[in-house]
């Protein structure tokens, strides 16, 4: 099974200047084999993948069964389902993604809910960087210099487009446009910074947190520049998996709600 997911997992791929930076692996197709009752796989926004680790660890200590997170962009997570990817549970970063696949009858409306939400911060490398005030007109442009401005793909990624907006709301898009280096998620993105192929970019405040000392936050985007960043969480249609219901109320229970906050998400299901 994992054997499978794999190989339905999207390359994040971007390109700074004449460097291309890979950090995913190449989306195959591959036949189809039946999921085993005591595996349910789940298709998860990349940002929420060490919140997703100790979840899945949890779900396994608990119940004995596993789970297996196949982690990229919603986008191309979203994608991967339309085209039959073998996925019990869908969880987007934002609604746009789980509303088309809701529209098409891909997923089970009755199973959805607003699992987490998260907060937009601009990241530099390293752990010495000065704060700034983000607000309308910065000269963001003007930090970057000749450098670039890591961003998840703008038009197709929740984070990208949160971003984008936000951008838009300050004003200062246009000027900031030529210098953006785009990644296939948002955790490419944030790969580009925390190895200082890019000095600054806008990533998700839970993958900061990932980052550790290789970045810092510099600030926070105003929570109105940009649309709400919400999780919506959802069973796959398709999946036939009796372990898929308990697994979207083990998303809400106390030890899974503890490991989405101590990534720095703000957990909304009761």
């Amino acid at each position: 099974m994992k054997g499978i997911l794999k190989q339905w997992t999207s390359a994040a791929r971007t390109t700074v200047g004449g460097l291309s930076v890979a950090v995913g692996l190449l989306m195959g197709m591959a036949a189809m084999s039946p999921v085993l009752a005591d595996d349910i796989t789940v298709f998860a926004a990349a940002s929420m993948k060490n919140a997703m680790d100790e979840v899945a660890e949890s779900w396994q200590a608990e119940t004995g069964h596993t789970a297996t997170v196949s982690l990229a962009g919603s986008s191309a997570l979203a994608r991967q389902i339309q085209q039959g990817a073998p996925a019990d549970i869908f969880i987007s970063a934002n609604v746009g993604w789980m509303d088309m696949l809701q529209k098409e009858g891909q997923i089970d409306p009755a199973s959805r809910f607003d699992l987490l939400s998260n907060a937009l911060v601009l990241i530099a490398y390293g752990a010495d960087a000065k704060p700034v005030t983000i607000e309308s007109g910065f000269d963001l442009a003007g930090m970057l210099g000749d450098g670039r401005l890591a961003m998840a793909l703008v038009d197709a990624v929740p984070a990208g487009k949160y971003g984008k907006a936000a951008l838009e709301a300050l004003g200062i898009w246009d000027a900031v446009a030529p210098k953006v280096a785009q990644a296939d998620n948002v955790r490419a993105a944030l790969a580009l910074v925390a190895t200082g192929e890019a000095p600054l970019g806008v990533v998700y405040a839970t993958d900061a947190v990932a980052a550790g000392d290789s970045v810092t936050v510099i600030g926070t985007f105003p929570g109105d520049s940009h649309p709400p960043i919400v999780y919506p969480a959802a069973r796959v249609v398709a999946s036939e998996n009796p372990l898929a219901g308990d697994f979207l109320t083990f998303l809400k229970s106390e030890k899974a709600r503890a490991a989405f906050e101590r990534q720095g998400f703000t957990t909304l299901a009761d």
